[in-house]
């Protein structure tokens, strides 16, 4: 094999390397069927079993308690933020979105489509710097929910702990760091995520949801954008996307085997802090774009002192075989996205190469 790049992509992003070989032995011979998973019929008992065994990986992993649904769908977190106001965001009621970047921006820009919103909070003043304080957050008694972004790919920036709102559905994107950690999932009344970043390849959307709160589907709805219809259908009224599925078990297969979210979560502290050392021990020549109590451990954001320096770390890093440092497209600088799967010894070859071109551009 040749030799493994070093995988800092935002998404898709780097998935477990025990992974990829199990998928590459089953490719053409999933548990002796002699096909391939995309080769089977989603309504045939093996397919059957694995949507089920996958669901209760979630599950067990998650702690989820009874009354919550796992749902497989498709068209990314991005038909999410129409399809969550599409199904409870009724007339009379508001809902609410606490913006700590981009994503949660578009999440609201797409809710505005469908009824009356308001801004909960935000930090668009300061720079999406940090994520806002929750704590003594007063919410109208019309709120249908109150929507977060629990990790901003894009400004780097995670909320450390979660806010508890009472009767209010909490609703939230983890998209890029669900199952990165141990939470109360219980606290939430729906969950999604996107899986290319944390959980498997493109092409297959987890929502985790109540189902007294799916139930509020709207019947006017079309059948596709209900959340009823699928969790009548057990993620299978249409042909889902079998092959991420598929490896989206091997995955949290793969995360149980490293001692599940608390296993992960250390891993995650371990290799992170590598490379948080190497821009905080710099003296300036590298800068954290996001305030320290507020820092992702998905999404590692910086830029370096000067822009000319920063173009020659990227060419520089590019040749070292590092992919994917660049920072997004909308605000520059540099993004080291380092999900569950990226292996500690790629954090620990960024922070070294991070430490030797500082001493040689100096």
């Amino acid at each position: 094999m040749t030799k493994r790049a070093y995988n800092f992509n935002a998404g898709p992003a780097a998935l477990p390397l025990s992974v990829l070989q199990t998928a590459a032995e089953q490719m053409t011979d999933f548990e002796g069927t002699g096909m391939s998973v995309m080769e089977m019929s989603h309504r045939s008992k093996n397919y059957e079993r694995l949507n089920t065994e996958t669901q209760q990986l979630f599950r067990d992993l998650l702690g989820l308690p009874d009354g919550y649904k796992v749902l497989f769908l498709q068209g990314g977190a991005s038909t999410q933020f129409a399809m969550i106001p599409m199904n409870f965001l009724r007339p009379g009621t508001t809902a609410g979105y606490v913006i700590n970047g981009t994503w949660g921006s578009k999440a609201i820009s797409e809710a505005k489509l469908i009824g009356d919103t308001f801004v909960a909070a935000s930090t668009k003043e300061t720079g999406f710097s940090s994520v806002p304080d929750l704590g003594s957050l007063q919410l109208p008694e019309n709120t249908a929910y109150l929507h977060i972004t629990s990790n901003e790919t894009i400004g780097g920036v995670q909320f450390p702990s979660f806010p508890d709102t009472g009767h209010v559905p909490l609703v939230a994107d983890m998209s890029s760091d669900i199952l990165s950690r141990p939470f109360d999932a219980s606290k939430f009344s729906l969950i999604y995520a996107g899986a290319q970043k944390n959980l498997g390849p493109s092409g297959v959307t987890v929502v985790i949801v109540k189902e007294s709160m799916a139930e509020q589907s709207p019947e006017h709805l079309p059948t596709m954008l209900r959340y009823d219809t699928h969790i009548q259908n057990d993620s299978l009224y249409n042909t889902p996307p079998s092959f991420s599925v598929y490896i989206m078990n091997l995955v949290l297969k793969w995360i149980q085997s490293e001692g599940g979210l608390a296993g992960i979560e250390q891993r995650n502290l371990e290799k992170t802090n590598l490379i948080y050392k190497a821009i905080d021990d710099s003296d300036g020549f590298y800068r954290g774009h996001a305030e320290k109590p507020f820092r992702s451990r998905m999404n590692i954001t910086f830029r370096l002192y000067s822009e000319e320096a920063e173009k020659a770390f990227l060419a520089a890093a590019s040749e070292a075989g590092f992919v994917g440092l660049k920072g997004h497209r909308s605000v520059g600088g540099c993004r080291a996205s380092t999900y569950n799967a990226v292996p500690y010894e790629a954090c620990a070859a960024l922070a070294q190469f991070m430490e030797d071109f500082r001493r040689k551009y100096k």
